[in-house]
């Protein structure tokens, strides 16, 4: 069994020219979505301000105004797409077409720090052969998934929240995927992951991208330091001979030294674990802390 190395990795970002971080400091950050700079909250930003100036160019601000979300403040000069309750546009990614909408959680619909996760994804597919089987859980609005689809995986997607779901059929369809190119589900993640095991299902490829808590369709409760070795064992059964794994999260107290170590526990494979960061537009040697991650290949 392979054992997890003893410094954990910063992973390269590839780039997102859709994307920009402009600045940071001061718990914000400031973002370029496409045409549409966005500035938000980010308690990992302690530090100053780069460049306090560029912040007025802000078209959109969040304000907190409790634990469960707040709102967007609108400048005049912001785009027409980005006004209103109904307020979205899109991104592209490779060949993915990628809709960001405003939420009052913050989020927008897509993590930009990805882009490294989605690029090693294609690169263990084009190590394995025929149309390997992906399962996505916790797969959000699914920009994973749909480049994995484009990449030729065979896609399972799984997530508890009808909303996103949705905005992931309109990303599958504005990027071109047929009807049915990917299979749908509105599940709790570790209950259909148990089905699977139990039919004896396989799949090439697992991503995991758990909240810290969340709520299954049936009110199922998900607590990240209780549920994640539990839902990896299951994964452990899933796993084909060939195949991969990555897990992703944000805002968990544990460590990449604690997940590489829940990895080893998936059989003998090559593991890597680190932090996922943005770097900055004008100073790239400056990095914006975006979660951790481990993944582990047997490929």
């Amino acid at each position: 069994m392979t054992s997890p190395g003893p410094n954990p990795a910063l992973f390269d970002h590839p780039g997102f020219g859709d994307h920009e971080l402009l600045d940071s400091g001061d718990a914000e950050k400031l973002e370029r979505f496409g045409d549409v700079v966005l500035r938000r909250p980010d308690p990992q930003a302690i530090w100053p301000r780069r460049t306090p100036e560029v912040w007025a160019s802000a078209d959109l601000v969040f304000v907190r105004e409790s634990d469960r979300g707040g709102r967007w403040e609108v400048s005049r000069d912001a785009p027409a797409h980005a006004r209103g309750p109904d307020a979205s546009w899109r991104l592209r990614y490779r060949d993915a077409s990628i809709e960001v909408r405003p939420t009052p959680f913050k989020h927008v619909g897509v993590f930009p720090e990805q882009a490294t996760n989605w690029e090693w994804t294609r690169a263990m597919g084009e190590r394995l052969t025929g149309a390997p089987r992906l399962l996505n859980l916790f797969g959000y609005t699914g920009v994973a998934s749909v480049l994995a689809a484009q990449d030729g995986f065979r896609v399972t997607h799984v997530d508890a929240s009808r909303t996103s779901l949705a905005w992931l059929r309109a990303n599958a369809d504005a990027s071109g995927l047929a009807q049915g190119a990917l299979r749908i589900l509105c599940e709790d993640a570790l209950a259909f992951a148990r089905r699977e095991a139990r039919r004896g299902a396989s799949y090439e490829g697992i991503l995991l991208d758990p909240p810290a808590y969340g709520r299954g369709p049936k009110g199922e409760k998900w607590v990240f330091e209780s549920g994640i070795a539990g839902i990896l064992a299951t994964c452990r059964e899933l796993l084909a001979e060939r195949s991969f794994l990555a897990l992703s999260c944000y805002a968990i107290g544990t460590s990449p030294l604690a997940m590489a170590n829940l990895l080893a526990g998936l059989g003998e494979g090559e593991i890597s674990a680190g932090e996922l960061a943005l770097p900055e537009a004008g100073d790239r040697e400056r990095k914006l802390p975006c979660g951790f991650c481990a993944r582990w290949s047997r490929v």
